[in-house]
């Protein structure tokens, strides 16, 4: 954040008032933008070959496809002049797409652990003496229905704020993940069903369940 400031703020002088001092020739603000970009990726690249948490690969991929291209770059007092000096992306092609692939995979078994985490506790809610939740009068569960779907979604949109090809990468993988999920929904359903007929709220939470399909669907 401290580089991306200093770099704005200190081209937008350059592009204000020390361009106009020296002969078009020298290309004042190309060399300034050069610099300043040359040592900007050097640290994005010193800090993607490191050990990163997934928070940080997060925002260092924001910052190469998204803070970096579209909002530093494209500010109205910058982007004329820096369209042409043509910087290129902070990091490499090469190393940003391995930041990516990690990004990936560990977003994905993220997202596929807490569908399991969810249908865990749906499984036990089923257990306990206790009528299943209404939903615009209706029983539904509020957990399953809604909890699954918007992990997915969040998931997607978290993926799509980086770039649009992350986000579709992302999307494909998920939509491997959710029909698993929806498997082992229904095989635990099936299983209540046969064994729990005895159960106080039986009933309910068969109208709860049944009620849920329509928001997966």
């Amino acid at each position: 954040l401290h580089m991306g400031k200093t770099m704005k703020e200190d081209l937008t002088v350059v592009a204000k008032y020390i361009k106009q001092l020296y002969p078009p020739e020298f290309n004042v603000f190309s060399i300034y933008a050069e610099l300043y970009h040359n040592y900007f990726s050097s640290q994005a690249k010193e800090n993607a070959e490191s050990n990163l948490e997934d928070k940080d690969i997060y925002l260092l991929l924001s910052w190469v496809h998204n803070f970096y291209p579209k909002e530093m770059r494209k500010d109205h007092a910058l982007a004329m002049e820096l369209d042409k000096v043509k910087l290129g992306s902070l990091l490499p092609s090469s190393l940003s797409k391995e930041l990516e692939k990690k990004y990936l995979d560990s977003e994905e078994v993220t997202v596929k652990n807490l569908l399991s985490r969810c249908l865990d506790k749906e499984i036990q809610r089923w257990k306990e003496d206790k009528e299943p939740e209404k939903l615009n009068g209706h029983f539904q569960s509020e957990l399953l229905g809604i909890f699954v779907i918007q992990s997915i979604y969040s998931g997607q949109k978290r993926a799509e704020d980086i770039s649009k090809a992350v986000g579709e990468e992302l999307s494909r993988r998920l939509l491997k993940e959710l029909p698993a999920f929806l498997r082992s929904y229904r095989d635990a359903f099936e299983d209540f069903k046969e064994k729990s007929k005895k159960h106080r709220y039986y009933k309910p939470i068969l109208i709860a369940n049944i009620n849920n399909c329509w928001n997966f669907r």
